[in-house]
């Protein structure tokens, strides 16, 4: 079993999900959002690192995996986004853990087998998986389902390399 901690990034709201997986059973450890005010973009930022610092701190991932950056509707929100990303990164390097990206197409191909699925469709997935009930937000649900994505994507790799 390898512990993996999944990173949905914003400058608004960053998800979080720590799952205990080997590749083709998974258990969700803790999972939560890092919420943050104000329009300081660079306390933001800090607050972004310091709350994934302790995250990372308290649940001892051994692999982190954050989804990359999509084109936004304007470059700004785009700029935004990838320095949210990059303290979420840094939060991780700075733990010495090894980080794995996946675009939000690939993370909705391995969950619900479309790239193109709805948001509702993954959280419903990343719920059936993980054995969850009641709601929780998105955002929450999306990195969740990033580190499920990782994990799948892990066996799938040691197998192709012949080491599954």
């Amino acid at each position: 079993m390898v512990r993996i901690l999944g990173i949905d990034p914003g400058s608004r709201v960053t998800g979080f999900g720590i799952i205990d997986s080997d590749g083709s059973r998974s258990r969700h450890v803790a999972s939560g959002c890092v919420r943050t005010a104000g329009d300081n973009l660079p306390a933001r930022l800090g607050e972004i690192y310091r709350e994934l610092h302790a995250v990372i701190a308290a649940h001892g991932p051994q692999q982190v995996a954050v989804e990359q950056v999509f084109m936004a509707r304007n470059a700004s929100a785009a700029l935004k986004l990838g320095q949210a990303r990059g303290a979420a990164i840094v939060a991780a390097v700075d733990h010495h853990l090894p980080v794995y990206e996946y675009s939000a197409r690939e993370v909705k191909q391995a969950l619900v087998g479309k790239g193109g699925a709805e948001k509702e469709q993954v959280q419903y997935m990343v719920q059936l998986l993980l054995g969850l009930q009641g709601g929780m937000p998105l955002d929450e649900s999306d990195a969740l389902a990033i580190a499920l994505c990782h994990a799948h994507n892990q066996i799938s790799r040691a197998r192709l390399e012949g080491k599954a």
